[in-house]
C-alpha cells in the first residue's frame, strides 16, 4: 500500500474514531422548531391597499412636515444631547467591541513570560550534603507561547459572526431608539399645542360666565332677576377657574416632559413658547409595503439580526460536539544556576511546539444542554420577529384607520363650528335687534366653545395620528443593506457526520 494513501487511511481513521468516541454525546432530538414569516405572506387589508401608491418612504426628517420651526428646533436638541441615544451610542460600541474580542480568538495568539528568581537552597538532611547543599544560585527563564487554533469546525469563526450580528442589531436598536425619541418629542409637542388651545376656550369660556353673572346682578338690582339667578350663574366659575389652573399645570408639564426627552432641564423648557402646528398633504405608503417593511423598521431589522446571531449560535453549539485542535508552541531560554543574565546564553535555549487535542466523551450533558439552549434561543428570536413583523402591519393598519377616521371628524368638527358660529351670529344680530335675550346669545356663544373644544381636540389627534403612522413605516430611518439575508436567519441543520452518529 503506497505511503500517502497509507496516511490519508490513518488520518480517515483518526477523525473516524475521534467522532465514534464523541458520539458518545450526541445531538438527537436536538434541533429548533421556528420558521420565519416572510412579509409578502402577510395579507394587507383595506385600509393599506387604498393607501399604497407609488410614493415614497417617510423623510429621515418627517417632523419638519408640521411647519413648525420650534418643533425642529428641539428635535435636533434631542439628538444632540438626549441620554437615551448616548445610551444607545453606547451599546453599539460595547457590541463593536465584542465582536472584536471574538475574532480575536481566530488569529494567532502570542504571550511573553518571564521570571528570575534568587534560590538559596537549604542545608539539612532532605536534601544531604550534596552539590546544592546551602548554595544560593538563579532559576531564570523568559520566552514567547504562541498558539493559534485550526478552528476545523467553525466554532471560532461562528462566534464571530454571531457578535458580529449582535453588533448589527445594536445599530439597528439605535436607530429605533432615535425613532422612538423624535415620535415621543412631536406627540408631547401636540398635547403642548392642545393644552394651549383648550386654555384658549376655557379663559373665553370664564369671560362669558362671568358676563352672565354680571346680566343676573343687573337683573337682580332692577327687580327683575332673582338670587337664585345669580348663585346659579356663579355656580360654574369655579370649576372654570379649576380647569385653567389644571390646564396651566398641563403646560408646564409638556414642557418639562419636552426638557427631559431633550436631555435639558426645567429652565430650557419653560423658555418654550406656544406651538404653531399644521400639516400638509396627508403621507401616501409606497406600493412595495409590505415586502421593504423589513428594511425601513428599526425594530424588524433588530430582530432579523437577532434570529441571525442565534442562528450562528447554533452552529457553535454543534462545533462543541468535535475535537478542538489547536497548534502550541514555545519559544525561550531557561537556566538554574549560574550568573543572573547567564540564561540567556544560547545552550539555554528550548521550544517545544505540536498539536493540542481536546474531545468530549462524557460532560454530564453538558453540550446537549447547550445546543439545546442555543435552539430554544433560535425559536425565542423567531417568534419575536414574527410577532414583530405582525405587530408593524397592525400598527400601520391602525394608524391608516384613525388617520381616515381623524379626517372624517375634522370635516364634521368644522361643520359643526361654523354652525355654531352662525348660531352665534345669528343669536348677536336678534339681540342688537331687541328680539331676543342676552342669555339666548350666552347659551349659544357656549355651544360655540363646546364645538370648538371638539374641534381641537380632533385636530390634536389627527396630528398624532400622521406621527404614528410616520413612526409605524419606520420614519425614514431605512437601513439600507444593513439587512441579514434569508440564508443568514435559516436555522442551521445538524451536520451530516453528527447526524449519522445519532442513529
Amino acid at each position: 500500500m503506497p505511503r500517502r494513501l497509507f496516511a490519508k487511511l490513518n488520518a480517515f481513521s483518526v477523525l473516524a474514531l475521534t467522532l465514534t468516541i464523541s458520539g458518545c454525546i450526541g445531538t438527537g432530538g436536538i434541533a429548533p422548531q421556528g420558521k420565519a414569516l416572510s412579509a409578502n405572506t402577510l395579507a394587507t387589508d383595506e385600509a393599506i391597499q387604498a393607501a399604497a401608491k407609488d410614493a415614497h418612504w417617510p423623510a429621515s426628517q418627517w417632523w419638519r412636515a408640521y411647519g413648525d420651526a420650534q418643533l425642529n428646533q428641539w428635535v435636533d436638541l434631542a439628538l444632540q444631547g438626549s441620554p437615551t441615544l448616548a445610551m444607545a451610542a453606547a451599546r453599539v460600541r460595547q457590541a463593536k467591541a465584542a465582536a472584536g474580542v471574538a475574532e480575536s480568538a481566530e488569529s494567532l495568539q502570542v504571550n511573553g513570560k518571564g521570571s528570575m528568581t534568587r534560590h538559596k537552597w537549604p542545608t539539612d538532611n532532605f536534601y544531604g550534603p550534596g552539590e546544592l547543599s546551602g548554595v544560593t544560585d538563579w532559576d531564570n527563564s523568559a520566552g514567547l507561547g504562541l498558539s493559534y487554533s485550526l478552528d476545523l469546525w467553525g466554532r471560532e469563526s461562528n462566534a464571530t459572526e454571531q457578535a458580529v450580528d449582535m453588533a448589527h442589531m445594536g445599530v439597528a436598536q439605535a436607530r429605533q431608539a432615535q425613532l422612538e425619541l423624535t415620535n415621543n418629542i412631536v406627540k408631547v409637542y401636540i398635547q403642548l399645542s392642545l393644552h394651549f388651545a383648550q386654555r384658549d376656550i376655557a379663559e373665553a369660556t370664564l369671560a362669558q360666565q362671568e358676563q352672565i353673572l354680571q346680566l343676573a346682578e343687573k337683573r337682580l338690582a332692577h327687580g327683575i332677576g332673582t338670587q337664585f339667578e345669580v348663585s346659579q350663574a356663579q355656580t360654574p366659575l369655579p370649576e372654570t377657574h379649576r380647569q385653567i389652573d389644571a390646564l396651566d399645570e398641563e403646560i408646564a408639564l409638556s414642557r418639562n416632559q419636552l426638557a427631559a426627552l431633550a436631555g435639558k432641564g426645567p429652565g430650557e423648557g419653560a423658555r418654550l413658547q406656544r406651538p404653531s402646528l399644521a400639516l400638509a398633504a396627508p403621507l401616501k405608503l409606497p406600493s412595495a409595503l409590505p415586502a421593504d417593511l423589513l428594511g425601513q423598521r428599526p425594530d424588524v431589522v433588530a430582530s432579523r439580526w437577532q434570529v441571525a446571531a442565534q442562528a450562528r449560535g447554533i452552529d457553535v453549539a454543534h462545533a462543541g460536539f468535535y475535537p478542538n485542535v489547536d497548534l502550541t508552541a514555545s519559544l525561550g531560554y531557561m537556566a538554574t544556576g549560574g550568573t543572573m543574565l547567564g540564561f540567556l546564553n544560547a545552550s539555554k535555549l528550548s521550544y517545544t511546539a505540536g498539536p493540542a487535542v481536546s474531545l468530549p466523551i462524557f460532560d454530564g450533558g453538558r453540550l446537549r444542554s447547550q445546543l439545546g439552549e442555543a435552539s430554544a434561543g433560535y425559536d425565542i428570536a423567531v417568534a419575536h420577529y414574527n410577532q414583530t413583523l405582525v405587530e408593524a402591519l397592525k400598527s400601520i393598519s391602525d394608524q391608516l384607520i384613525r388617520r381616515e377616521s381623524m379626517d372624517k371628524q375634522q370635516a364634521f368638527a368644522a361643520q359643526s363650528v361654523a354652525s355654531a358660529q352662525k348660531t352665534y351670529d345669528i343669536a348677536q344680530v336678534a339681540f342688537q335687534r331687541g328680539l331676543t335675550d342676552f342669555l339666548n346669545v350666552l347659551n349659544a356663544q357656549t355651544q360655540l366653545f363646546h364645538q370648538q373644544e371638539i374641534q381641537q381636540q380632533v385636530q390634536a389627534a389627527r396630528l398624532t395620528a400622521q406621527a404614528e403612522l410616520v413612526t409605524a413605516l419606520g420614519g425614514g430611518l431605512g437601513a439600507g443593506n444593513d439587512v441579514p439575508t434569508e440564508q443568514q436567519t435559516v436555522a442551521p441543520k445538524t451536520p451530516a457526520a453528527l447526524a449519522i452518529l445519532n442513529h
